[in-house]
């Protein structure tokens, strides 16, 4: 299965960036990982609803030139479901069963996502309420998407 991580923004800290690169190399054995970046806006300091809407929306446009129109397309976000590491496992394992050869996680930035995005996507996932630095969630998803192989695999992992 190929996996495609697209996120908004630029990894700026040296220890993030070794997180990304730990886990994708992990990931080799398991999928072929491809992560995609697409430059962010700068949200100026009390930005207008009007404002943010554009920045979103622009972000959306650069992250819609990569997902191919019959993408499965998994977005992070706060409104999303929740799983358990077992049953993320178990639903990656389905899309692969099924024949979905491809999927396309998708990563917004500071504002979240365009709605163009959230109604583009197949599944939306939560990991928590709590808001975490986009940066940080790469390393989060990058983490789970490793358990998840390993669960399926049935090879130990800690919990």
């Amino acid at each position: 299965m190929k996996i495609t991580v697209i996120t908004v923004g630029k990894l700026k800290e040296s220890f993030y960036r070794q997180a990304v690169a730990e886990y994708a190399k992990r990931l080799g054995r398991y999928c072929k990982l491809e992560l995609r970046e697409v430059e962010d806006e700068k949200t100026p300091d009390g930005a207008s609803g009007a404002q943010c809407e554009q920045i979103l929306k622009r972000e959306g446009e650069r992250i819609r030139r990569f997902l191919p129109d019959n993408a499965y397309v998994v977005t992070l976000e706060i409104e999303g479901r929740r799983f358990t590491s077992e049953a993320f496992a178990d639903q990656i394992n389905k899309l692969f069963v099924g024949g979905t050869g491809s999927l396309f996680f998708v990563i917004g930035g500071s504002l979240g996502l365009h709605h163009t995005i959230k109604e583009r996507s197949d599944l939306a996932v939560s990991f928590s309420d709590m808001t975490f630095p986009h940066q940080l969630m790469r390393v989060i998803l990058l983490e789970q998407i490793y358990r998840a192989y390993r669960i399926i695999n049935k090879e130990p992992y800690h919990k």
